[in-house]
């Protein structure tokens, strides 16, 4: 019988992701967010929820776009960083020595040395209850060579994201490739 643990946010794995925006002053600032994922297929979407009193939320809200980095594990203490300090009082990238980059396609910044890049159009918001739901389409991806695969695809295991472990507040390493998906479940299930 399972143990009921309540209503809590346990849901694996939850991405740990950094959130580019442009302040109102046009001050890149990022932030780190856990709350996401992607949220539609045509036309391409991802969503990210964060809490109105963050300094992100103003800015998403004013200049209409973000981007989304995603981080290797070589950068969990910068990563970390950027979801502790807030852009009201400090400028992140000088704190940490990374590089905010304009993006090409949205009024958002994202960062340079990290290898997978999402750019963002707002294309509506859904107010929920502590979190707003902000939803943007993805107008473009860019990935460091170094990830790609044979195929050009970012390759899980290159890319080394840092996963989230909401219940306990831990950071997370991609484990061992299972199975190749959308045919694995072609063979006949064996019972247990």
């Amino acid at each position: 019988m399972k143990k009921s643990l309540g209503a809590r946010t346990l849901a694996f794995p939850t991405p740990t992701w950094v959130v580019g925006t442009y302040d109102k002053e046009g001050r890149p600032n990022v932030m780190t967010a856990a709350w996401g994922g992607i949220c539609c297929s045509k036309p391409p979407c991802i969503g990210v929820s964060l809490r109105e009193a963050t300094y992100s939320y103003g800015n998403i809200v004013r200049r209409k776009a973000y981007t989304v980095s995603i981080a290797s594990e070589e950068h969990v203490r910068e990563t970390d960083y950027f979801g502790i300090a807030s852009g009201r009082d400090i400028d992140k990238f000088s704190e940490t020595g990374l590089t905010p980059v304009k993006s090409d396609l949205v009024d958002a910044p994202y960062v340079e040395e990290f290898p997978l890049i999402l750019e963002c159009r707002l294309i509506d918001t859904i107010k929920i209850g502590l979190h707003t739901r902000f939803i943007g389409e993805i107008l473009d991806v860019k990935a460091d060579p170094s990830i790609l695969d044979e195929n050009g695809l970012p390759d899980i295991e290159k890319l080394r994201p840092i996963l989230y472990s909401p219940g306990n507040r831990l950071y997370h390493g991609v484990g061992k490739c299972l199975a190749k998906a959308f045919s694995i479940g072609k063979e006949k299930p064996t019972r247990s």
